[in-house]
């Protein structure tokens, strides 16, 4: 994964309302974040499993953000 989807997953979490992350399962979570990547960067077959595999590793991460956010 290039730092550029990188960054750009990360400012999807950022800007997405709390609650929109914090109701979705996991598994409709991770297909709604690697849809939102796919509509701003061309990924090939390999990117969007890694892209996968990635948001799932931080799952607990983007939960707690939003949790955080959502209570600020």
């Amino acid at each position: 994964m290039t730092p550029k989807v990188m960054r750009q997953l990360w400012s999807v979490v950022e800007t997405t309302q709390a609650k929109t992350l914090l109701q979705l399962d996991d598994a409709s979570l991770v297909h709604w974040l690697v849809k939102q990547i796919k509509n701003q960067a061309l990924l090939d077959c390999h990117e969007t499993d890694f892209l996968s595999d990635y948001i799932k590793s931080r799952l607990t991460l983007i939960r707690d953000l939003a949790q955080e956010r959502q209570y600020s």
